[in-house]
Order: C-alpha cells, then structure tokens, then sequence
C-alpha cells in the first residue's frame, strides 16, 4: 500500500524498477554471444551444462554491470531519464549496489564451477564493466571501445568453456571474435546519438556530443560494413559454418541496408527515438 513518502511505491511497482534495471530487451544478448564462442569452438552445439552456463554467467555479469552503470548515471539520468528507477525513487541507490553485488557474485561462484580460465576471464569482465561505467562512457570512442571489448570478453567465456589452454585455440576464433567487438562498438555508438542531448548537458563527452550526429553515423556505417565484412570473409576462409548461416547473413545484411537508408534519408532529423 502507499503511505509516507518513503514508501509511497507498491511492490509492484518496485519489483518492475528491478526488472526494468536488467533491460529484458537485451538480456540475452551477451549470454548468446558467449553461447556463440562455446559453439564456435567446439564446432557443434555444446553438451547441456555447459550451454547453460555459457549463458547463464554472462548474464548474470551482463545485469550486475547495468545495476553498477546505473548507480554512476543516477545523476545524469535526473537531466533526460527521470523515470529510470533511481531518479523515479523507485529504487534506493544502495539497493542498486547490493542487488548489483549480489549478480557479480553470483556469476563468480559459477565461473569458478566451469574453471579457472572462466573464472580469470569472469574478474577481467568485471574491471572493463566497472572501468566503462564509471570512466570511459563518458570519454568519447574510448568508451565505445571499451563496450565493444565487454562483448569480446563473453564471447571468449564461452571459447573457454571448451579450450582448456590458449594454445590450443585455432586463429579463426581470435578472428571472429572481432566481429562482435567491432559490432557492440558500432551499437553502443549509435546508442551514444540516441542519448546525445542528456549526455551534453550532463558533461558526458560521447563521440556524437563532441563531433555531432552526422559524423557519428558515418562512422557507425563504417564500422559496420567492417564487421559484416569480416563475418562474410572469415567463416568463407576457414570453413567452419554451414550454408544456413549465410542465408541468414545475407538477411541481416537487408536489414542494416534499409536501416542505413533510413538514416541518411533524414540524415539532418536522427531524433532519439529514431535512433533507437
């Protein structure tokens, strides 16, 4: 029930802030991507526990890093996003932080259960997801790299969750692993532009608010003819995919050319919403 104002939430409505905290639209996507590595590495689909942790971990990291990026942009979330869950009040700051906690742990007992590699590689995720919340999100492409470098991490987890030793790991997954790097840098770039009127007044310093929309979307193209280009030359070269995945490569690559058509059709009108 509502009552004073420190309490003048439902439970309902407290429980949805901590749901939408983990944004369930993008939940899955590291917990796949580290699925992708494990699949990649073992040129089948793993057995079941080991898919399940190849995705389960990550995403456990994946919501711990969106509880901790939260915390650091409760201020700048009061400028254009007053109802996130921390400026809405829905949930207190230190809650963010324990539940955040609670996640990373979690995530670390289990990485240890599959193996020291997964556990090294788990403490390493967590340095960029902290170093990317809390200092280079602000700071221009370097915070775009440093996003891209998160999703490198994931998909190693799950190249791990296979290969006991670094030795063994054939070059065409080091290769691969770009594209999802290059990918999730293009993405968290275009997200910057989509952001790019809260992140100014802010003092956030994201590539769009320091060079503008329009050199961002040329950049954000450039990008992503790189990593599709590398998704269509790689697997070619070292055979290690099937016919389905370029049937379904060549449907993405429709998809990223009606969005790009879209974008510099009204190249001089990218609102946020656009954007997203």
């Amino acid at each position: 029930m509502k009552g004073s104002s420190d309490n003048k939430f439902t439970r309902k409505e407290r429980v949805f802030a901590f749901v939408e905290t983990t944004r369930p639209y993008t939940l899955l996507w590291c917990g796949l991507v580290s699925l992708a590595g494990a699949c990649i590495a073992g040129r089948s689909f793993p057995n079941i526990h080991i898919a399940l942790f190849a995705i389960f971990i990550p995403i456990m990291g994946w919501m711990a890093g969106l509880f901790l990026s939260d915390y650091f942009d409760r201020n700048l979330d009061k400028i254009q996003k007053n109802h996130r869950p921390i400026p809405s009040g829905r949930i207190k700051s230190y809650e963010i932080l324990v539940i955040g906690s609670f996640f990373a742990i979690i995530g670390l007992v289990f990485s240890y259960l599959l193996g020291i590699d997964n556990l090294i590689i788990s403490i390493s995720a967590a340095v960029l997801v902290l170093t990317y919340a809390k200092f280079s999100k602000s700071r221009g492409m370097f915070g775009n790299i440093n996003r891209g470098l998160i999703t490198g991490v994931a998909f190693f987890f799950g190249v791990f969750s296979i290969y006991d030793s670094i030795i063994d790991i054939p070059i065409y997954i080091y290769l691969i692993s770009f594209v999802f790097i290059i990918h999730d840098v293009n993405s968290n770039l275009i997200g910057a532009i989509r952001d790019v009127e809260g992140d100014k007044i802010g003092g956030y310093m994201t590539f769009p608010v320091k060079y503008g929309i329009k050199k961002s979307i040329y950049i954000a193209l450039f990008l992503t003819i790189i990593w599709l280009s590398l998704a269509m030359y790689i697997p070619y070269v070292y055979v290690f995919l099937n016919d389905i995945y370029y049937f379904l490569l060549a449907f993405v690559v429709l998809i990223v050319i009606s969005i790009y058509f879209c974008c510099f059709r009204s190249l001089d009108k990218i609102s946020r919403k656009k954007a997203l």
